[in-house]
């Protein structure tokens, strides 16, 4: 680490506590963080995005901790129909059938079987609480955007689908301006096409600890953060 100045993190995922812990531990050599404690958390737990980005991404509620009543009771104002389950920081999309997706709300054992088995799944990593986001019907691959101080910077494929190149049509009117107005230093924003045609944020999560797909080189991910946050 340098003795003094200002600092990007780029490695795994911490949980909102571990990297105020780490922010606090820099700034004791000296070092501060160009995304502090209180960013971090906005960007990295859907609650502190959400509200903000509402009009394009996929309704939402969510549960402080993981017991049955509150599950049930965001459960509850989501709606019916079917819908997606994750946690404030990630899903288990990977185990999309026992773990993810919840074919409709208003089978109320059937809901809790699958944030059972995505609770055992999570086991200690779990963040926050549930969530649950009405489910879309998307006709594309996702692509993950970066952005550096409301700026989108580099455009690629998702992680998961890194040979899926983005397409040239990709429009950002709509997102540009919300995702400007959270003020946050570094994010990525994963969005994917609708069957309507309008794109929406599938994610938003901070730039430090969102995984870079093969297809970008750390090379072009270096210049970015070199070009913008030089000085």
């Amino acid at each position: 680490m340098p003795a003094s100045g200002d600092a990007v993190y780029r490695g795994w995922m911490l949980r909102g506590e571990q990297y105020a812990a780490f922010a606090l531990a820099l700034a004791a050599r000296g070092v501060t963080l160009r995304t502090d404690a209180d960013q971090y958390q906005r960007a990295h737990e859907l609650p502190g995005w959400y509200d903000p980005l509402e009009a394009v991404t996929p309704r939402s509620t969510w549960t402080v901790g993981d017991e049955r009543a509150a599950f049930d009771q965001a459960r509850g104002g989501l709606g019916s129909g079917p819908a997606v389950l994750r946690d404030y920081a990630k899903s288990m999309k990977h185990y999309w059938h026992e773990a993810a997706f919840i074919p409709e709300l208003d089978d109320a054992d059937a809901a809790w079987a699958v944030a059972n088995r995505f609770r055992q799944l999570r086991d200690d990593d779990m963040v926050g609480g549930f969530v649950l986001r009405a489910f879309e019907d998307f006709t594309s691959s996702e692509v993950r955007t970066w952005w550096v101080d409301g700026v989108c910077r580099l455009i690629g494929p998702h992680p998961d689908t890194p040979g899926d190149p983005p397409p040239a049509e990709l429009d950002l009117a709509a997102v540009q301006p919300l995702v400007a107005a959270l003020g946050l230093p570094f994010v990525t924003v994963d969005l994917a096409l609708r069957a309507d045609g309008a794109w929406r944020v599938v994610e938003l999560g901070d730039g430090q600890v969102s995984d870079r797909p093969v297809t970008i080189t750390p090379e072009a991910m270096i210049a970015m953060l070199r070009k913008d946050f030089a000085g």
